[in-house]
């Protein structure tokens, strides 16, 4: 049983709702990364999801792209993210961790590569924004065949179609895009994702994880009573971009703590 899976069922048997925090590998520093990832995991992540920087991301808003350049400036790669991984896992063998990213990296490493260093990195997951699942079969099924996850997204937009084969290929859990638009985005329609959520469920026993646009302990708890896990990203790297080194810690466990206990209210 793979570690996400493992922690969405202690959740599940809790009455829990995940928190999984985004943050970019390399942002504000290399050195800072994995004491980010350590203070998320204090402050009440249940996983961690790790921005691997990417030049021409489609996804990303206009924070999570700053994010993404410091990290570039200060050449950071996907060996240096895997490494960064391989160092959180010498204080934590528990706390999942999904990387998300672009596929010119991975394809750049080679998928065999990649999947194998990322198993001995400690990697329990990954999102690959433009990888369709339609075209990534065989991906997907190596990196399950070593015990990572690959989750797929699913936007306001996708058919019934989409959301049955990203069901049937994805594990882990199934990442819903709540609005249309990148991340970071403030129109967030909270009723839209209430009606969403049911009908995802018809077609996956799958955890739903939903992302994008969500920025207090009010939105994250709202989310939380149809899902089964709240993501939040923009919001996080936005307080790492106001405290810089120094005071990320701090920031970020103050933005995280009241999150957490509105999940648990």
């Amino acid at each position: 049983m793979s570690r996400i899976r493992a922690r969405f069922e202690n959740l599940h048997r809790a009455q829990r709702k995940a928190l999984i925090p985004y943050i970019t590998a390399g942002d504000p520093t290399p050195a800072m990364t994995v004491p980010l990832m350590h203070a998320l995991v204090e402050s009440g992540a249940d996983i961690i999801e790790l921005g691997v920087p990417f030049s021409d991301p489609m996804a990303d808003g206009p924070v999570i792209q700053r994010s993404g350049e410091r990290a570039l400036r200060q050449g950071v790669g996907l060996g240096d993210v895997l490494r960064m991984v391989r160092d959180y896992r010498h204080a934590n063998s528990q706390v999942p961790v999904v990387l998300m990213g672009y596929a010119n990296p991975i394809e750049a490493m080679g998928a065999e590569r990649f999947v194998r260093e990322a198993k001995a990195a400690g990697v329990d997951g990954v999102i690959v924004v433009d990888y369709p699942p339609e075209e990534c079969v065989p991906f997907a099924e190596l990196a399950k065949a070593n015990g990572i996850d690959a989750i797929f997204l699913l936007a306001p937009t996708s058919t019934d179609a989409r959301i049955r084969e990203v069901a049937r290929v994805g594990s882990g859990f199934l990442y819903y895009v709540s609005l249309r638009g990148v991340t970071g985005a403030g129109h967030l329609d909270l009723d839209d994702v209430t009606a969403r959520i049911p009908k995802i469920r018809e077609a996956t026993r799958l955890p739903i994880g939903v992302g994008f646009g969500i920025r207090d302990a009010q939105s994250a708890r709202r989310v939380a009573q149809t899902a089964d896990a709240v993501v939040i990203g923009s919001r996080i790297i936005q307080e790492i971009e106001a405290a810089g080194a120094e005071q990320a810690l701090a920031r970020v466990k103050a933005l995280m703590r009241p999150i957490r206990e509105a999940l648990d209210a």
